[in-house]
């Protein structure tokens, strides 16, 4: 008996090991985590500094290790949206501030900056994630 529940336990783990892995954003079209996380030094959560680059370059150096789907600017801030996610660059005492979030978040804190990008709450909205055109 103690067998068979070691056998489950087992399968579980790797069935949510697969199933969180599928999920995250360091695919061929979801945002460069861990190469941001290994470029940049750690800030908080999902955000990481770059004390001597300007957004611009840094926004270029994200982009060009994975393109991402869109990019615009604006109040001196440059975004990247990869599907369901978006980077923020923002200037940051000389230097730049990353921040990785949901699309939804972003796109609602800098909508303003983002005219051209698809509105997430409207009913065309489709995310660019797994699934898309579905």
């Amino acid at each position: 008996m103690n067998r068979v529940r070691f056998v489950r336990s087992a399968m579980a783990a790797v069935l949510v090991t697969l199933l969180l892995s599928s999920c995250s954003s360091d695919g061929d079209d979801g945002v460069p985590r861990s190469w941001i996380r290994d470029t940049y030094t750690a800030s908080s959560g999902s955000r990481w500094l770059d004390k001597d680059s300007s957004p611009d370059r840094v926004a270029d150096a994200i982009h060009g290790h994975r393109k991402s789907l869109d990019r615009s600017a604006g109040g001196g801030m440059r975004f990247l949206r990869y599907g369901d996610d978006m980077v923020t660059v923002s200037p940051y005492k000389g230097g730049s501030l990353i921040e990785i979030e949901d699309y939804r978040n972003g796109y609602r804190r800098h909508k303003q900056h983002l005219v051209n990008w698809p509105n997430p709450n409207s009913q065309s909205y489709r995310g660019g994630g797994p699934g898309e055109g579905k």
